[in-house]
């Protein structure tokens, strides 16, 4: 007998959108996080795995102390960071499928997403997205675009390197947009992911390498710390 798929449900809603002008999107947390089976080193929040690596960039830009732990204190933490600087947070997936109980964005299936332009077009705020990963299968970029589409949007380029880095113009109603006044520009970013699995693509990158060189000891979080820095400090 075939055995059920996973149902692997986002277990966090977005956070600070009324208030945000910055929005981390990402895809699933972790399966264990919809099960509730936390190791102690997990934070109970947004981004929280213990294999995750946006907490420990975030505190070494930020200089922030984090706990590392599952405990409120450590959850209220990494919420007056996100309150201070207003950056929110909405991943894009809200449940997926799976035959395989793992973290991979390849292995959902039957995805359900959330609404992120509708939340984009609600809350006025927010003008920049900061997506945890690039335009790969399955993965946050790849999924706003799909999004995009369906309201007749589209990326435009402004920096083809990585990370990449594009915009659009969301219309502020339901008019044809026919003048300026009637849309705003939303910045997009495709930060390297901020996991495991992407440090093979992060040491490909020449980028990288030249660094290493340098620097024997630079590694692959060394350089999401250099990447994230500018787009998470400009303008707080």
């Amino acid at each position: 007998m075939e055995s059920k798929p996973f149902k692997h449900i986002h277990p966090y809603e977005p956070f600070l959108l009324e208030e945000a002008t910055k929005l981390i999107v990402g895809t699933l947390p972790p399966p264990r996080f919809t099960t509730g089976d936390l190791k102690k080193e997990d934070v109970d929040f947004c981004y929280g795995s213990c294999n995750g690596m946006l907490w420990p960039i975030l505190d070494r830009i930020f200089d922030l102390g984090l706990k590392y732990e599952t405990t409120f204190e450590a959850i209220l933490q990494r919420e007056t960071f996100l309150r201070k600087h207003k950056i929110g947070v909405c991943d894009i997936v809200a449940s997926a499928e799976r035959t395989k109980i793992d973290a991979s964005d390849l292995g959902m299936q039957n995805v359900e997403l959330r609404d992120l332009v509708g939340y984009l077009k609600k809350y006025g705020n927010i003008h920049t997205i900061l997506f945890m990963g690039g335009n790969s299968k399955n993965g946050p970029e790849y999924f706003f675009r799909k999004q995009l589409k369906e309201h007749n949007l589209k990326l435009d380029v402004v920096n083809d390197e990585v990370p990449r880095i594009h915009q659009f113009e969301l219309p502020t109603d339901s008019k044809p947009m026919s003048v300026r006044a009637q849309s705003r520009t939303i910045k997009t970013i495709s930060l390297t992911a901020p996991s495991g699995t992407a440090n093979r693509a992060v040491g490909s990158l020449q980028a990288y390498k030249d660094l290493k060189t340098k620097d024997p000891k630079f590694n692959t979080l060394d350089f999401r710390v250099m990447q994230y820095r500018d787009f998470f400090m400009d303008s707080l």
